[in-house]
């Protein structure tokens, strides 16, 4: 290992993704890049801290390059969200590792589950689970149950673990060697307390949002950034989804089903975006699905905008090491706004709509910012 990627959200950066850059340090890596997502994450929401604050605040815990995972593979299910971070990758050419923190620290069992999963056999065999009315993890846990038996098929029900099978699948024929690393604290969501050991990111959240002590899991730098609200864009989506026309539901990504019809009929009458997702979701589709489908459509994603892998590679902060780890990029490289000129008009297209989603991130804190923050001031 000399030059090891990690693709992650760090929303926010906490405790235990410090502990991930320091296995990696401690295992050989010369040089760290964190492919990171911007304002909006794929849990279906926008982030706790802006995109910069936290690229920044990650090179000071131990990063030299922190990228843009763009937009449309940002909130995206796990194999979009994964192949997007993994195209990156590849296009940065000096990558020879990716790293991923999960919740066996086994690189080799997971790699057996990402070869059965590219199997016809498994494909098959989650069709037929999927016609049984079960959700696609439920299928694919049973599917894979069917070929390697259950122990393998258990690594899928955690969610990291199905997340770095998604990782080590996007890999295939990279030459990118994957490298686990076992996840220390609370579980992923998790609502539980660990003294001394890192917090669920779902968990800081509320707290830094409520106003408590985080200071012993987040970084100081960090904290002292301003963070986002809870609830600010509630009214906005709502609007948004109800001024819509019926056949403009169905360019979302990750539908199927005739969903679009569902999450259409949610928006006239909710009067919550909490009460949208509940009247959206079923058992089929969870409602971290539903939420990536509201917000795409108030955003402007749409299906075809992820088909493809990303278009440019943009640069959120970077140390003098993680400067010289773009030269060779097979991408356009981001880092200044005079080179967006070099952009075709697809990644035209990709670059405007991350833009103006961070315009509405800015509407998302107790001070609203202007429109217009696209670039870093300084690198």
């Amino acid at each position: 290992m000399k030059t090891a990627a990690v693709i992650a959200e760090l929303n926010p950066l906490h405790t235990g993704h410090e502990y991930l850059l320091e296995q990696l340090r401690e295992s050989g890596a010369e040089r760290v890049v964190l492919i990171m997502s911007g304002n909006f994450v794929q849990r279906g929401d926008y982030a706790v801290f802006d995109k910069f604050d936290r690229a920044a605040a990650a090179v000071e815990c131990g990063a030299d390059l922190v990228v843009e995972l763009p937009l449309p593979w940002a909130m995206a299910g796990a194999q979009t969200f994964a192949k997007g971070g993994a195209a990156l990758a590849r296009a940065l050419g000096g990558i020879d590792t990716l790293a991923f923190g999960c919740e066996c620290g086994d690189a080799e069992a997971l790699t057996q589950v990402a070869q059965a999963l590219a199997q016809p056999a498994f494909s098959e065999a989650v069709k037929i689970e999927l016609n049984g009315g079960v959700s696609f993890a439920a299928a694919r846990q049973n599917a894979c149950e069917k070929l390697l038996g259950k122990s393998y098929a258990a690594l899928l029900s955690s969610p990291n673990n199905a997340l770095a099978v998604e990782y080590i699948a996007a890999l295939q024929g990279s030459g990118i060697e994957p490298f686990a690393v076992k996840r220390v604290g609370a579980g992923h969501d998790s609502a539980e307390l660990t003294e001394g050991e890192p917090l669920s990111g779902s968990l800081l959240r509320e707290k830094l949002r409520r106003g408590e002590d985080v200071s012993a899991f987040v970084p100081h730098t960090l904290l002292s950034c301003p963070h986002t609200e809870a609830n600010r864009l509630d009214t906005a989506v709502l609007a948004k989804l109800r001024a819509m026309k019926q056949k403009e539901f169905s360019c979302a990504p990750d539908l199927s089903e005739g969903l679009e019809n569902r999450v259409f009929a949610a928006s006239r009458q909710a009067g919550s975006l909490e009460e949208l997702f509940a009247l959206s979701k079923t058992k089929r589709y969870p409602l971290a699905r539903i939420r990536r489908i509201v917000w795409s459509l108030f955003l402007g994603v749409t299906a075809q905008d992820a088909q493809l892998e990303p278009p440019y590679l943009r640069v959120l902060a970077a140390n003098e090491t993680g400067k010289t780890l773009l030269t060779g990029c097979t991408l356009p490289v981001l880092a200044r706004a005079a080179q967006t000129a070099q952009l075709d008009e697809r990644g035209r297209h990709i670059f405007e709509l991350e833009c103006a989603a961070d315009d509405v991130f800015g509407l998302c804190f107790a001070e609203p910012r202007a429109a217009g923050r696209y670039f870093p001031t300084k690198l």
